[in-house]
Parts: C-alpha cells; structure tokens; sequence
C-alpha cells in the first residue's frame, strides 16, 4: 500500500516513513500542502497521513481538495491541534480519523489498519437487493438513489447503508456500535461524532422537515430509529 505523507517537521515526516517503510508500506513524502496536492494527483496513493498547519495551503485545504477528486481514498490527520473544534472540522472536511501529536507508534500503525479496514468494508457493494419504502420515500440501493414523487435523491454508499440498516430493524432502536459495525467496518472510535454528523447530513436530504423527522428518530444516549 502506498501512502502518502504530508508533513512539514522533517524529523516527524521522515519518522513515518521509517515506520510504514519497515512494516512493508511504500511512502511518497510531502513538505507542505501544494507538494501533498501534487504528488495525491501524481502518486495516487491508497492512503493519506496530513498534518493540518503546513506552510501554503493547510491540512484542511489539503483534504478538501482531494474528496474533490477521490471520495473513497482513507485520510487521516495527524495534528498537535487538540482542540474539539479542529477535530470536528476534519472529519467533516472527510477525514476517516484524527491522531494527536505526540502520538505512540503503534497507536499510528493500529489507527492507519483500523481505517483501511473500515474503508475496505465500506465500499464492499452493496448486494442486489429490492427497493424498500421508508414513510413515503422510495429507496433503491443498487442505484444509491431515493425518489420522493417525482423528486430524485442521490445517495453515497454509507447513506443508504444507514437506511438499510434501520429498515432492516424497523421499531428497534438501533445503538451506535451496530451503526458503526455495519455501516462503517469495525474498531470505530466510540467517541467520534461522525455518526451524529452523517445522520444531521442525511436527514437534511431525506426529510421534509429536517428538525421533525419522520424517517430518523434520536433515541438520546443510545442511537437511532426508525418506526415504520
């Protein structure tokens, strides 16, 4: 697997590279976010490690440009930007995970397996299955589309996972973990709030009434339902 790494502190890049290069990874290494861009377009790699305050465009420059061109290739951030704002803001940006600096690194190696897992997982196709109904939206999964009437809502891969998963257990409430096992892959990290923004995100799209939802119900401090 080829990652790229994007980082301006020299001891820290090449301290990565040693890493992956020694547990059989390849490396292509950036000092800064136009070289991260160039060599993304050139090297296409499998997986991306950023830090976020480089000179010229920043980490989150960085990740924003490439969902631009690749929806699916894993990206994490590695930042001694602590703050809960900074780490919300990367994974709404699209990262697949956040590592603070100083980090161990075996904590990397775990997180860069645990990540490539999940991504592998979520982009399993989805099984030829039947449209189902959900209230009066129409889901199709092979086409990762829903209609509304004569409206048409396109959806990614995760989304209509997340509808599979509470059409499939209509009336129950459906907890965190489950939606990160099915939806995500396992070893998610159980305090990340990307559930929560995926489902904000979705029901924005699906509902009439985002803030009456009809399709997705919060069940606070357990996870998520659908009644049917």
């Amino acid at each position: 697997m080829n990652v790229l790494i994007a980082e301006d502190d020299e001891n820290i890049r090449n301290g990565l590279a040693e890493l992956l290069n020694n547990e059989g990874y390849s490396t292509v290494l950036a000092r800064n976010g136009a070289e991260a861009l160039e060599l993304f377009r050139k090297a296409a790699p499998d997986f991306v490690c950023l830090d976020i305050m480089m000179p010229g465009a920043n980490g989150y420059d960085v990740c924003r440009e490439i969902r631009k061109k690749n929806a699916n290739v894993p990206v994490i951030f590695i930042s001694a930007k602590s703050e809960e704002v900074d780490k919300v803001l990367g994974l709404e940006l699209g990262a697949d995970d956040y590592i603070l600096k100083p980090f161990g690194v075996r904590e990397v190696l775990a997180r860069i397996r645990a990540v490539t897992r999940r991504c592998l997982a979520a982009r399993q196709p989805i099984a030829e299955t039947p449209s189902f109904v959900m209230d009066d939206l129409e889901i199709f999964p092979a086409e990762l589309r829903a209609h509304r009437g004569d409206i048409t809502i396109d959806l990614s891969l995760r989304e209509v996972r997340i509808l599979q998963l509470l059409h499939a257990r209509k009336g129950q409430v459906v907890d965190r973990d489950t939606f990160f096992n099915e939806c995500w892959g396992l070893d998610y990290l159980p305090n990340s709030r990307t559930l929560d923004q995926h489902i904000a995100k979705l029901r924005k799209r699906i509902e009439r009434d985002p803030k009456l939802p009809r399709l997705i119900h919060t069940v606070h401090g357990v996870g998520y339902r659908f009644d049917g």
